[in-house]
């Protein structure tokens, strides 16, 4: 096998995310050969090299978990919160399948389709600008939002973070004192679609993830969770060239 960042081993590994695996390094906690590795740049050959964990080996296998949760309103999506509120974590099997994550975030008041999974790097490369992967929402906004609202946010917006990029956009059903809407986004900033609505004069009301590329919520009560199938996996992978030989 050719040789990879020491960072990206760790996150193909399972024991953290990409960024987790960063800190890990930077902690000290990590060794190659016997000699700490605290520089991120350091690379190393999987097949040769042993790599170490707080002094206990890693290995690179194939044996990473994927799953989806329906996330309820009012919980955190973290996996330890320091105030004491309810996580994500409350409501995946972690006993089961150690080291799982989430890959990304849904806002406390968001609910619906949350990935987890125990492969950093497919989470770092799924989260990435570089590969746009779309994310659908349905959110209800306040107030009548028309078509030249959409039109707005299918043209993209310009945020206190810069412009966005365009948006697909479609009215559900307009009611007297609020409008359901669909939208697809390919960018993942804090709060993205709730200041996008906010920025043509509709705030949200509710908002749900529907969809993360292809992979859809479905009849999955909130809550609840279900591990993905086989060629769900496979498609998150195919979406930003995840493979094995992708190093």
């Amino acid at each position: 096998m050719i040789s990879m960042r020491l960072q990206k081993f760790l996150a193909r590994s399972g024991v953290a995310s990409r960024r987790g695996s960063e800190d890990l390094m930077t902690a000290g906690r990590v060794s190659v050969n016997g000699e700490t590795a605290t520089e991120l740049g350091t690379k190393i050959d999987p097949d040769v090299d042993v790599i170490c964990l707080d002094g206990k080996r890693i290995e690179l296998v194939d044996n990473s978990v994927y799953l989806m949760l329906n996330k309820p309103t009012g919980v955190v999506s973290t996996m330890i919160d320091p105030y004491e509120r309810p996580t994500v974590s409350d409501y995946v099997p972690t006993k089961e399948y150690p080291g799982l994550f989430p890959v990304g975030r849904l806002d406390f008041d968001t609910t619906g389709l949350l990935l987890f999974m125990t492969d950093g790097e497919l989470s770092h490369r799924l989260l990435h600008p570089k590969w746009k992967v779309n994310k659908a929402y349905r959110a209800t906004v306040d107030g009548l939002f028309a078509e030249e609202d959409a039109d707005k946010l299918r043209e993209g917006v310009t945020l206190d973070d810069g412009p966005t990029a365009a948006a697909h956009v479609e009215i559900v059903e307009a009611m007297r004192t609020s409008t359901v809407v669909d939208i697809t986004i390919s960018e993942g900033r804090k709060r993205q679609v709730r200041r996008m609505f906010s920025f043509v004069h509709h705030p949200v009301l509710a908002l749900t993830r529907l969809r993360f590329g292809d992979i859809e919520l479905g009849s999955l009560p909130q809550g609840r969770w279900r591990l993905l199938s086989e060629g769900e996996a496979r498609h998150l992978k195919e979406l930003v060239g995840y493979t094995k030989d992708a190093l």
